[in-house]
């Protein structure tokens, strides 16, 4: 498979490093071009690796024609979208415009309702993409789009979920939690600045089989739900998420219910509530003699992901809650991941968050380059064959668990457990 990555920030390098790990003898991966508008950075990343099929070019990503030249002077399989969200309509355009597949790691943005944000929808995540699926199944091509941790990797587990351990589904709820700190900083982003930003201050959306996508306030309806691997119990809220425009499309017959709900903490809400009330969440209007916008600057000033990611310690866990029946038993699971911050520093030299974010496209393009994964058309990863990815995971030492949590069908285990000994 010959890819073309547009982006070498954080997530990007990550996964060329995971991607030259794992295949060195080049059994499925046959180029990848890192690509990022700072040439420099591509080539610190293509230099890290020495590896000649890891090539650094320059790109504008806003340029259809610069990576549209890219695609043909390399005849890339696939546009590997690494870049900030806001890139994604563009370089969703211009696989299609080429003839090759796509694939990205977030929806395109959302678009509040102007008069009523929090009870209605207006232009939901990923709208812009899911309207041209048939465009792209008619043309033979393929947009696995969402291929992240979250949205991504819980897409699987939802699916893992409903095939291997329930006969009914009756509410699919993802958590994403840590215990993640910092000496020296009060405040650290795991993740992209802006992107952050907009997910938690944008309506989060919610289903339910009988109301469809909803908004509901940012931060609302907390609940307190216990993380495993020794993180522990945090309070989560609503947030702003992929997976409850993506996971209805194709499994809302399987479920009643869904929701998101990430543990910001309080004094991120707080800080997150204080930007906003100074308008320095704005990413439209443009500061007095500058081509900056407020957001902007806070992307500048604040600690970035990469400037603390080793300073980091604990842990970050991502997983899909399952509620339901299995052999007329009420069940409960949570199946997750869970990434070290140290650990996975030493072994591919990034913080947890950005790591566990970028082993996932990797895993789904090596699925996608050995036909154990195929399809035609704008699809999530829910769509396809979750054994697969989970199997392949393990190969690569991407830690994944399950935990049964109390329910009717637990006591019934732990009585078998019990007696059958």
């Amino acid at each position: 498979m010959k890819i073309l990555m547009v982006g070498t920030g954080g997530v990007g390098e990550a996964a060329a490093v995971i991607a030259s790990k794992r295949d060195q003898k080049g059994d499925w991966l046959d180029l990848m071009v890192l690509s990022d508008y700072d040439l420099e950075r591509a080539q610190a990343v293509s230099k890290r690796i020495n590896d000649s099929r890891f090539p650094a070019e320059k790109v504008n990503a806003r340029d259809k024609e610069e990576v549209k030249a890219l695609a043909k002077k390399y005849d890339v399989d696939i546009i590997f979208n690494a870049c900030d969200p806001s890139f994604n309509e563009n370089l969703f355009d211009v696989a299609y415009e080429c003839g090759v597949n796509y694939m990205d790691m977030a929806l395109t943005l959302s678009v509040p309702h102007p008069t009523d944000p929090y009870n209605k929808t207006n232009i939901k995540m990923g709208d812009y993409q899911f309207e041209k699926h048939g465009d792209w199944e008619k043309k033979n091509l393929l947009a696995l789009v969402g291929i992240g941790m979250d949205p991504g990797a819980v897409n699987v587990f939802a699916k893992y979920a409903q095939k291997h351990y329930f006969d009914e589904i009756d509410e699919i709820s993802i958590k994403d939690g840590g215990n993640l700190t910092a000496e020296g900083y009060d405040i650290t982003f795991g993740f992209s600045i802006w992107t952050t930003i907009d997910e938690c201050l944008n309506p989060p959306f919610k289903w339910e089989k009988d109301k469809g996508i909803y908004t509901v306030e940012p931060f609302s309806e907390p609940e307190l739900f216990t993380f495993p691997d020794g993180i522990g119990e945090q309070e989560l809220v609503n947030v702003e998420h992929e997976e409850m425009v993506m996971l209805p499309r194709y499994m809302g017959d399987a479920a009643k219910k869904m929701s998101f709900k990430y543990g910001l903490g309080s004094e991120f809400i707080t800080m997150l509530k204080n930007v906003k009330a100074l308008r320095l969440d704005d990413k439209h209007s443009k500061i007095n003699g500058t081509d900056l916008s407020p957001r902007d600057v806070v992307g500048m000033v604040a600690p970035s992901p990469t400037e603390v990611a080793d300073k980091l310690k604990g842990k970050c866990c991502v997983g899909t809650a399952v509620t339901g029946k299995k052999d007329g038993l009420e069940r409960k699971i949570f199946i997750y991941q869970t990434t070290d911050n140290e650990e996975v520093m030493n072994e591919i030299g990034c913080g947890c968050v950005v790591g566990q974010t970028a082993y996932n496209p990797v895993i789904a393009l090596e699925l996608l380059a050995t036909g154990k994964w195929n399809g035609k058309g704008v699809l999530g990863p829910e769509c396809f064959e979750p054994d697969d990815y989970i199997k392949l995971a393990d190969e690569y030492n991407f830690y994944m668990g399950m935990m049964e949590m109390d329910s009717e069908y637990k006591k019934v285990l732990d009585k078998k457990a019990l007696l059958n000994v």
